[in-house]
């Protein structure tokens, strides 16, 4: 099926060309999103007749989105779930959530404008697209934590693992330290048996000379 893009599709083409597409993706996609029109030689020669205000409405949209990427670009947004000493969550990070985190502090998203590869299913920093406009996109961080505390030290560069190293490095510290103060404790304690030893013999030795 042959249609002309309304605007800039990624691996399609550009805004005004006529394309070759499969129909179900122009009738479930392009033509429901306002994207494309079915190449009719009625619908070419409207566009025609309506290109130079297609095209100064997407320069203004243009800049308009090029104004929020510069301030969204690299933009860290905490989301807090519940996950494993490993780091696997309990569930999965959607293109909803990244929407809503992203939104909740100041920038208006919607779900389909991010892309995911695949659901977040790990903590961590996770580097997420987002198409502000066909020719322009961003680069926003979610930072997948289970406290807010973890979000913190994982922007500060530390990995999950990192993270569970340095509990148990200072668990096991803990358990030394501990295990130093029962044993200077034991050491004390012979000490005072033994200065309670000498004293006794010391004791026993002038009573015997007392009665030599």
């Amino acid at each position: 099926m042959q249609v002309i893009l309304l605007e800039r599709v990624a691996k399609l083409g550009q805004m005004g060309e006529v394309v070759e597409v499969k129909p179900g993706y122009a009738r479930n996609y392009l033509l429901p999103q306002g994207k494309a029109l079915s190449a009719s030689e009625r619908n070419i020669a409207d566009f025609e007749a309506r290109k130079a205000q297609l095209e100064a409405q997407n320069l203004e949209t243009k800049k308009e989105a090029e104004a929020m990427a510069a301030k969204l670009e690299g933009q860290q947004f905490i989301v807090i779930r519940q996950a494993s000493d490993s780091g696997a969550l309990y569930g999965s990070v959607s293109t909803r959530d990244a929407a809503d985190a992203a939104t909740e502090n100041g920038f208006t998203l919607d779900r389909k404008q991010v892309a995911l590869g695949s659901p977040i299913k790990e903590l961590g920093l996770h580097d997420v697209s987002v198409t502000l406009h066909p020719e322009v996109d961003a680069t926003i961080i979610l930072n997948v934590a289970r406290s807010p505390e973890e979000a913190t030290l994982q922007a500060s560069g530390k990995s999950i693992q990192e993270l569970a190293a340095e509990e148990e490095e200072a668990a096991e510290f803990e358990i030394a330290e501990l295990f130093e103060d029962i044993g200077s404790a034991a050491s004390d304690d012979d000490h005072l048996d033994e200065a309670v030893s000498d004293s006794k013999t010391n004791r026993e030795t002038d009573e015997d000379s007392a009665r030599s």
